[in-house]
Order: structure tokens, then sequence, then C-alpha cells
């Protein structure tokens, strides 16, 4: 049996700390794409873990950790990222079948970005041109790492099908001899933790072990059904999991979307209710909103149901978390967005150019005093009501409240 827990704003959204808290009931914690673009922040004891491309179930001793198929790695941020652990031969794997991030992929990244007229606002780690390498059938996974031959080879023809383009952006292509150097210096300490990812799923399944499904980024940077082409490179919604993992959908049983209980955004793109006064100020202070992986400030604005009933429809969300909802504390009044003005009407959908439509609010009154909460029945009755009114717009059960960034700072309904 797997469950799945998804994104279902533009990323950011606390989903790090919920599969810390339910990983210890599972036996299997899976990533299923993105890179290291992404990352999770879990504080567990008052110390800080920044992740990128191991899930987070990696704190617990006893869950074995995937890095599934549908996942980019970048060789030298995974080597560095699992140098802060120790252990892990038996409990981390990465699938053979993952695609690699390579020097080049960052420098088209980069010249991407600097040449383009109207920017999307990427991390700039080169996820975009894997995933289109990948795309294309000539991008380099895991297991080319086992033969220098070919992996040379591959290289060398791949840095061929992009000078062209590198010379029309005045860019200098990295050298193959050192980016095959690089590989093979660290190669093994890669290839000991490679192996049939979805074998090892199938087999867990057989065994009734549980198996839960982490995804990276939000529903609204979907390469499909996102703000685009504001969106990553790839499949962010629950649809992704079987694809990036190996595992049929059947085997998926339950979905919990993750949100804040408001919004926030990096990088370009329409935002309908980010907040460009005090209150976004305050909410980027409070929230402490700046990205684990690229320190940018995240862009704030209260909550957006539209937004949440669409996200939670794309992936069929079973219940919701609600995060970061202490970040509201002081507030005397809190905006929601209800609705869209858009070519002079009002509605209540996710047109397609999102940047075109003025946001519609309503005012609920705020609270004090919900951070470090544990027991429903210990909030203030004003972030109870908050809570129920968002729950009645978006039609799903909110199970799960966040009142602080520890692992113990949590509402289970």
């Amino acid at each position: 049996m797997a469950d799945l827990v998804v994104g279902i704003q533009w990323g950011d959204e606390g989903k790090g700390k919920i599969v810390d808290a339910l990983a210890g009931d599972y036996d299997y914690v899976v990533r299923y794409q993105g890179g290291h673009n992404a990352g999770h922040t879990i504080v567990v004891n008052g110390k800080k873990y920044a992740l990128h491309l191991v899930p987070s179930g990696i704190l617990y001793p006893h869950c074995k950790n995937i890095i599934g198929n549908g996942v980019v790695i970048e060789p030298n941020a995974f080597v560095s990222e699992i140098a802060q652990f120790s252990n892990l031969e038996g409990r981390l794997f990465i699938s053979d079948k993952a695609h690699l991030i390579l020097p080049y992929h960052q420098m088209l990244d980069l010249a991407n970005e600097k040449n383009t007229k109207k920017a999307i606002g990427t991390t700039g780690k080169g996820i975009g041109p894997s995933y289109t390498d990948k795309t294309s059938r000539v991008g380099i996974r895991v297991c080319d790492l086992y033969n220098k031959a070919t992996l040379e080879e591959k290289i060398c023809l791949n840095l061929e099908r992009i000078a062209c383009f590198m010379e029309l952006k005045k860019e200098t292509l990295p050298n193959p001899k050192t980016i095959l150097e690089n590989l093979n210096a660290i190669a093994n300490e890669i290839l000991k933790y490679a192996t049939d990812t979805t074998q090892l799923l199938w087999e867990a399944i057989d065994r009734n072990q549980k198996i839960l499904l982490e995804g990276a980024q939000g529903s609204m940077l979907d390469i499909d059904h996102g703000t685009y082409p504001f969106v990553t490179s790839s499949t962010t919604i629950a649809s992704g999991a079987c694809n990036g993992s190996g595992l049929p959908p059947k085997e998926i049983h339950n979905v919990l979307g993750i949100m804040k209980a408001y919004c926030t955004r990096v990088g370009n793109g329409p935002f309908p209710s980010e907040d460009f006064g005090e209150e976004g100020r305050i909410l980027q202070k409070n929230g402490y909103e700046f990205g684990t992986t690229t320190g940018r400030a995240r862009r704030c604005g209260f909550f957006d149901v539209i937004v949440a009933k669409y996200a939670s429809r794309l992936n069929g969300c079973n219940e919701i978390a609600l995060m970061k909802l202490d970040v509201l504390d002081g507030f005397d009044e809190i905006k929601v967005c209800t609705a869209y003005e858009y070519k002079s009407k009002l509605i209540t959908y996710v047109p397609t150019d999102l940047e075109n439509v003025r946001p519609k609010y309503e005012s609920l009154k705020g609270w004090e005093g919900s951070a470090g909460i544990t027991q429903w029945n210990d909030l203030p009755q004003n972030a109870k009501n908050y809570i129920q009114f968002i729950e009645d717009h978006i039609g799903v059960k909110i199970k799960i409240i966040s009142t602080g960034a520890e692992r113990s700072q949590t509402i289970y309904r």
C-alpha cells in the first residue's frame, strides 16, 4: 500500500515536515520527481536538516529511502548531501534509471535565463535542460556510470550537439575530460546506492509493506497543469508519482495535499493573491520565507481558495495538511481570496491566463496564540473558524495542522 504527499500551491508548502512526521509509520519513503532545485528543511530536537535529493524518511533508522527514476540527480550535490548522514547503505537506494544533471545542463539553464526577455526565474540548477535531454532521448542515466567508454562517447556527443547554441550565446563549453574525471572520481559513491528501485517497491508491495511517496515543488508548478510557462519541468501532481517510481495507480491509497495557511511563490509568474504591502512583508518575516535551495526571498500573500481547490481536485486529495498557521498570529484581520475578477466577470476557476485576474477577498477575524498548540480544542476560536472556512470552500477535510517548525508542533484531527 502506498500513500502520497503532494504540495497543492507553488511549492515550499512544508511537505518535508509532514513527511518527517509521518515517515515513522512507513517502511519506505520515495522521492519521485524534481531535482536539487527543491528543498525541505526539517527540524528535529532543535537541529535543522536541509534536504534536496534525499527523501525525508532518512531521519528514521528503520526507514528505507528511494530516489526514484523520475528524479534528476546532480552527482556532486548528491555526494555533498549524504555526507551529513552515516550508515546509509541498506537504507538509501537510487534508481539506476534516474537521469544525471551535468555541468552543461547548468550552463544551458543559466544561458537561457540570461538571454530570455521574460525570464522564468529558475534556480539555475540545470533541471530543465536535464529533463529536456531525457525527453529527447539523449540523457545520461545513473546506469551509464557503469561503462566509462560509452559514458565518454555520450558526453562528447551531447557537447557537440549543444556547441552551436553555446557559441550563439557566447558561452564556453565545459571540457568533456573534466566532466569525466569528476564523474569517475565519485561514480562509486553513487553506484553503491544504485539499483532497480521499481523492483524493490514491487517486492515491498508483495510483502504488504507501507510506502510513502514524497513529491517536490507544488501542483501550480506542474509542467502541464501549472502556471505555464512559469513552471518546473516535471509532473508535480499525484499522477507523476506512478511514472517517477514505477508503482501502478491501483497501489496509491491516500493522497494528502499540503498547503500553507497563506500563499508564497519563488521566481516569476502569476500569483493572484500576492500582497505587495506591509502584510506581505510581515508574512515573509514571520514565516521566514526564504528558499532552502537558493536563499531567495519568497513572494507572499493571503490564502487563495481557488488555487487550493483546483490543485486538490487535480491530485484527488483525500485530506489536507494546513501548514504554518502560527505565522498568522497577530493579524487583526485575515483576508482570503475566494473569487477572481476576470474579463468583467467573477469566476471561481483557474484560467490559463491567470496573470489577468484580480483577486476578490473575504475577511475573517484574526487571533493570537496558535503557535505550538498540539490539540484542536486549544486553538483560538478564530483560528478554528479560519480553518473551517477554508475547509468548506475546498471541500476536503483538513486533518493535520502545523503550528510550528518542530515535529511535535502539530495537531492531528
